[in-house]
């Protein structure tokens, strides 16, 4: 005598050998079996629901995260007639080396020789200083995206760090630490393969550094950093 079962029963059959065998297997536990039988109907909704059911559409917000702000608008910097640009960094050095609580020694014209913009006598350049604004760390990469999309992308280097220093130092937030970028291949190499980013660090005593940071490192919130554009840039944005 044939039995006609219903589909349900079928499938239910299905599901208990299926099962069955899971357990043999090891795949499936008597007491994974015995737990989510346990479970109410609300909660087994909640974990699994209906798979045939669309999943709820996800609005992301598609504004971006703003990383960076404006600290300071330091204004005109302007190149001295007596500028010489191959030896600025050791004038520059002899002549403040004082004003500093330490100098590392290889910010020197020989290794930061070519930056982007060679300055002239008269050059006037507006200069900002830009500070992060979100928790954790940034790239170097991040923040000269930032200085593009802001125009800031007249990179000086150690050179118009310096300028900023003897014009401006007395206009920089203190606690913070201002890089000077550039493009990676004009900043210079050290023994250990990194890329060094010139900077000046105004410490929260009053007290500066003439000092470099390295490309290749993360950036935290007391890093702020330098940019740069032609007066007529900064007067149009």
């Amino acid at each position: 005598m044939s039995i006609i079962i219903g589909a349900d029963a079928a499938r239910l059959a299905g599901l208990q050998i299926d099962s069955l065998q899971k357990v043999r297997s090891g795949q499936l536990s008597l007491d994974h079996w015995e737990r989510f039988n346990n479970l109410s109907p609300e909660v087994r909704e909640e974990r699994f629901g209906d798979w045939r059911k669309p999943k709820p559409e996800v609005l992301v917000d598609s504004k971006p995260i703003e990383k960076f702000a404006l600290l300071v608008d330091l204004g005109i910097i302007t190149v001295p007639e007596d500028y010489d640009h191959a030896k600025q960094l050791a004038k520059f050095i002899k002549k403040n080396r004082k004003k500093f609580y330490g100098v590392n020694e290889d910010i020197t014209d020989a290794n930061f020789s070519n930056p982007s913009r060679i300055l002239k006598p008269g050059d006037r350049l507006w200069a900002k200083a830009y500070q992060q604004v979100v928790p954790n760390t940034t790239t170097s990469v991040e923040r000269m995206a930032f200085l593009e999309q802001e125009k800031m992308v007249v990179y000086t280097g150690a050179q118009g760090a310096s300028l900023v220093f003897e014009q401006k130092r007395d206009q920089l937030p203190k606690g913070k630490w201002y890089a000077s970028f550039d493009k990676p291949d004009r900043l210079w190499k050290d023994p250990g393969g990194d890329r060094r980013v010139p900077g000046v660090s105004a410490n929260s005593d009053g007290d500066f550094y003439w000092d470099l940071g390295g490309f290749e490192n993360v950036w935290s919130g007391h890093n702020a950093f330098l940019g740069f554009c032609d007066p007529s840039v900064a007067l149009v944005a």
